[in-house]
């Protein structure tokens, strides 16, 4: 029912949530918050060449959980028979990053993320289903039934941090031992509100890198200066649009400036990072204020030229809080996934072909609902008809991809959607085009032209042919029957 109700529910959703506990408050949640970022000129930021010596870490402090409304109830089963097989054997363990953080904003966390004083060695031996996985930063993959708990060691983050860029910075006042080994790894973490550490035992959460007062104000800002920490990993840009897009939160005015004037830096990373992100932005929920943001920094058009130049000729500007038929149709997505919930990256693929076919072609809304109603039901078109007909809510007659509607026959109304089948299929070939990407691009001249994005399409579509996306065999004339 995903695409069918897509197709015609597609007025804007921005709800706004009330704060989630004292001490955070004015927290947004929408879409709209998530693209309210700050005017930035390029005079504002000064200290571009700043380093990590001119860097000070805000001070530390603990907070008991429960003063945060932080229960144990919400963390998972099999995080939390990991998390007591290592306590039982003596070792420390805690939650870190972004779990920390939506356990105190009572988000149900994508996954929980465990560090332990333990060496990895030591956990393998702690559980009968673990290995080690990865070789710049190796972790522990336990089993428990068909879940996989990350678990990593202080002792490998401790060696991570002596070949990177952060050894200027001096420990915090009133560290002991304990302390400091939590402060060094939460400097490894990318952005303030995902440097939380949390001891579900003694129930007390350890922010050293302010993420607490960066919750509270609903803000994305690096642990390090942005300049730097982007050169440490250009995907963090990335990752910042997904955080201020899910949360609704607004990047700081550093970090802004930076996510815009390095973006470019994002053609040269490995295309398998960039699909990753791109499939985290699209497929769990927060689809819509992702894009939104990608375009308002100059970032769609390098990721998606396809959709810049639709929202050119559609006269959608950079700070635009209105609509149009692409952000409705991953609105109401949106609506149908949670992080702990996503999609298969196949189903916003094929809204993106969809979508562009309905661009290149506007159909007539009866043929729009049978296709849409045909896919539901695994490509009875007859069936896809027959139930559209019955269809009595109006359609939105603002968007520009739909034609006035006609009094088409059964007949002609199924050849209708057979050829747009045919349509949506070629689209999903010419995504992967060279030539018809180029042709995106020259929509948009201010983009500059790589083989990023027929890269990213190919590879993302070559294991899902367009019959498995849409529920019939699209290569192959369509009967009634």
């Amino acid at each position: 029912m995903a695409i069918s109700s897509l197709s015609f529910a597609c007025r804007p959703s921005f709800p706004f949530r009330p704060s989630l506990f004292h001490r955070i408050q004015k927290v947004r949640f929408s879409s709209v918050a998530a693209i309210k970022t700050l005017d930035v000129q390029e005079n504002v930021i000064k200290g571009n060449s700043r380093n990590l010596g001119d860097f000070k870490a805000p001070e530390w402090r603990k907070l008991s959980s429960k003063e945060l409304g932080i229960g144990n109830s919400l963390i998972s089963g099999p995080t939390k028979k990991v998390l007591n097989g290592l306590k039982k054997n003596g070792y420390e363990v805690y939650l870190v990053g972004g779990c920390v953080r939506d356990l105190i904003l009572k988000r149900i966390p994508k996954d929980f993320d465990i560090i332990t004083s333990a060496e990895l060695k030591e956990v393998v031996r702690a559980f009968s289903r673990c290995e080690i996985v990865g070789k710049w930063f190796p972790i522990c993959h336990v089993h428990i039934g068909d879940t996989i708990v990350e678990v990593s060691s202080f002792s490998t983050t401790g060696r991570k941090l002596k070949v990177g860029l952060r050894n200027d910075i001096g420990c915090p006042i009133d560290c002991d031992e304990k302390d400091y080994l939590r402060w060094k790894n939460c400097l490894q973490r990318d952005f303030t509100i995902n440097g939380l550490m949390f001891d579900p035992y003694k129930r007390i959460v350890y922010d050293y890198m302010g993420g607490l007062e960066d919750i509270k104000k609903a803000k994305v800002r690096t642990v390090i200066p942005a300049n730097i920490s982007f050169q440490e990993d250009r995907a963090r840009i990335l990752r910042a649009v997904r955080i201020a897009a899910r949360l609704g939160f607004r990047f700081t005015r550093e970090t802004a400036h930076f996510v815009k004037n390095l973006s470019h830096s994002l053609l040269r990373l490995d295309k398998p990072r960039i699909m990753m992100e791109m499939n985290y932005m699209l497929a769990y929920g927060s689809a819509e204020a992702s894009l939104r943001i990608l375009w308002k920094f100059g970032l769609l058009e390098l990721l998606l030229p396809f959709q810049a130049a639709y929202f050119v000729r559609d006269g959608f500007k950079r700070r635009d809080k209105r609509s149009n038929m692409l952000l409705c149709l991953f609105s109401n997505l949106d609506k149908l996934l949670a992080p702990d919930r996503p999609c298969h990256n196949s189903l916003w693929v094929g809204i993106l072909a969809f979508h562009r076919a309905l661009v290149d072609q506007p159909r007539d809304p009866m043929v729009v609902a049978a296709f849409c109603l045909a896919v539901h039901n695994g490509g009875d078109i007859l069936g896809g008809v027959n139930m559209a007909r019955k269809i009595t809510k109006p359609h939105d007659t603002s968007f520009h991809e739909l034609t006035k509607p006609q009094d088409l026959d059964s007949e002609v109304l199924i050849n209708e959607v057979v050829d747009f089948a045919a349509s949506v299929k070629q689209v999903l070939s010419w995504m992967t085009d060279e030539h018809y990407v180029s042709l995106a691009m020259a929509e948009y001249p201010q983009a500059p032209y790589s083989d990023l994005v027929s890269t990213f399409f190919f590879l993302f579509l070559f294991p899902f042919p367009s019959e498995a996306m849409f529920g019939f065999d699209l290569s192959h004339p369509i009967t009634k029957n």
